[in-house]
């Protein structure tokens, strides 16, 4: 067999599935906060049909024998690497109970509600290492959208219905319908998954979390991660209160995470995303912008360039296949 139809065909297959990898971005166009990927090429294996060589000189250094470089035969192309660009896109406002991370990192969700102790401490680095292997086995999911509702339990759920992670404050303080005053410290040594509390004192200074929480109203988000509602404490009376705070996590690599559907991404321990962080919005870690959805970062008019110079590409290695097959037939016509 001729060696431009294996070439062809490995082409053929390559350019393939970068159209699959296009076509998902296209999909894609309108999901709030979906990375676009991309695709490259590599060359395939060669085989060397004359080595290279230095040449020869005597012994005064005359050259005897000129050098030669190596003549190779090339097998095609084939996948090289599928990138996640994790590029931040323009933030949509929709209003609401939403959020968008302006800048990098994700929120932190799970399907299943616990408890993660950590120590809390993010300037020592052996506990920087040991938080981080702790988040990477609690197999969490990390989503770009922060898309939130209370559902009937009083806890904070994203739009995939898992519980979203945070800290709960360490000192709850609370106001009068119109004034609040925001607790001063959060408990970072414990990410749990963020809830109503089951009662509060008549001085809102008082929360149990033990028992079925109680029905929240006017919930909101604010651009450092404090979550705010309005309850009604021992006396019925209608109080605002501090939930607690939105975690947010960084990667040391992020483009080593990996896609799992549904807006979300995971990581396990082992991986290349490098060292993982939990901690609270402001400071070094971006802040939020309460009400806005992140959109999609797909650029429609690279997609298309870059499907029209595939599509060609495809089109030139299957007109390759055809040529080899007329090759082979003129073999074959040689016997008569």
């Amino acid at each position: 067999m001729l060696r431009a139809m294996d070439s062809a065909v490995s082409g053929l297959r390559s350019h393939q599935n970068k159209l699959d990898v296009l076509g998902n971005n296209i999909a894609n166009v309108n999901t709030n906060g979906f990375k676009s990927q991309n695709y490259t090429f590599k060359d395939a294996m060669y085989q060397t049909s004359a080595a290279s060589s230095g040449g020869a000189r005597d012994a005064d250094g005359t050259a005897t024998i000129g050098g030669t470089n190596p003549s190779q035969f090339g097998y095609g192309s084939v996948q090289g690497a599928i990138a996640t660009d994790f590029t931040s896109s323009t933030p949509q406002y929709v209003g609401g109970f939403n959020a968008s991370i302006n800048g990098s990192g994700f929120f932190i969700t799970k399907a299943a509600n616990s408890t993660v102790a950590l120590s809390g401490d993010h300037t020592t680095q052996a506990n920087v290492e040991a938080d981080s292997t702790i988040l990477k086995n609690a197999n969490f999911n990390y989503t770009r959208v922060g898309q939130f509702t209370i559902d009937a339990n009083g806890y904070m759920v994203d739009a995939n219905k898992n519980f979203v992670y945070g800290y709960q404050p360490t000192n709850p303080t609370t106001g009068t319908a119109n004034n609040i005053s925001d607790p001063t410290s959060y408990d970072e040594t414990r990410l749990v998954a963020l809830r109503a509390p089951a009662e509060v004192s008549a001085d809102g200074n008082t929360f149990s979390f033990a028992g079925q929480a109680l029905q929240l109203k006017s919930v909101q988000v604010d651009n450092d991660g404090i979550i705010k509602a309005t309850i009604n404490n021992s006396n019925g009376d209608a109080m605002n209160v501090v939930l607690g705070k939105v975690a947010i996590a960084a990667f040391q690599n992020q483009e080593g995470l990996a896609k799992a559907g549904n807006n979300t991404f995971n990581t396990r321990v082992g991986d290349n995303t490098g060292l993982l962080t939990a901690t609270v919005p402001g400071g070094a870690t971006p802040s939020l912008m309460g009400g806005y959805l992140e959109g999609s970062n797909v650029d429609l008019a690279k997609e298309f360039s870059d499907m029209i110079t595939t599509e060609r590409g495809f089109q030139a290695n299957a007109k390759l296949i055809t040529v080899s097959d007329e090759v082979l037939q003129e073999l074959v016509n040689m016997k008569r």
